[in-house]
């Protein structure tokens, strides 16, 4: 009969020391969750920069929307501004704009003159994309990279991305 009783205590003891267990590893998991998406929350956070306008010394392009969530089928503002002090120079009259989804494939590019155009220090110029894209199809929802790519007077590449997000 002690050998029954000392097995069941020992059986009791087991699950004790499961139950244990499970909730230190629930604790744990649960832990790792949170740290997981602080640093998640963190990365969007500065992928998802506000801060669109800066002017600096020297040479600077800065892209310039009216806000960062647009709905879809809304039209998106863009402004396209040398927010440096050097004058830019594009290769065509579309500025280099160029709006990607953050895999990388070309979306929308306005059709331009392939002729160079400049950019002096303070200017700017406006787009309107209305959410079409190059093949005619709409924008789906989510996030989409707004690009300008130049050049200085001396020939140094100048470029500034801002993301958006496309919603319901």
């Amino acid at each position: 009969m002690e050998n029954k009783t000392n097995s069941s205590k020992g059986l009791k003891n087991k699950e004790f020391v499961l139950k244990e267990l499970l909730a230190k590893s629930l604790v744990l998991f649960i832990g790792i969750g949170v740290i997981a998406g602080l640093g998640f929350g963190i990365y969007l956070m500065d992928l998802k920069n506000t801060s669109q306008l800066v002017f600096v010394d020297g040479p600077s392009v800065s892209v310039v929307t009216e806000k960062s969530d647009f709905k879809k089928g809304e039209d998106i503002e863009i402004r396209i501004v040398n927010s440096g002090t050097v004058p830019l120079i594009f290769s065509d009259a579309s500025y280099g704009l160029r709006i990607t989804g953050l895999s990388g494939i070309l979306m929308y590019t306005p059709v331009s003159a392939q002729v160079i155009s400049n950019l002096d220090p303070g200017d700017e110029v406006d787009f309107t994309w209305n959410q079409i894209k190059n093949d005619g199809d709409t924008a789906l929802e989510g996030l989409y990279k707004i690009s300008v790519k130049g050049m200085d007077d001396a020939g140094k590449n100048v470029e500034k991305s801002t993301t958006i997000t496309i919603w319901k």
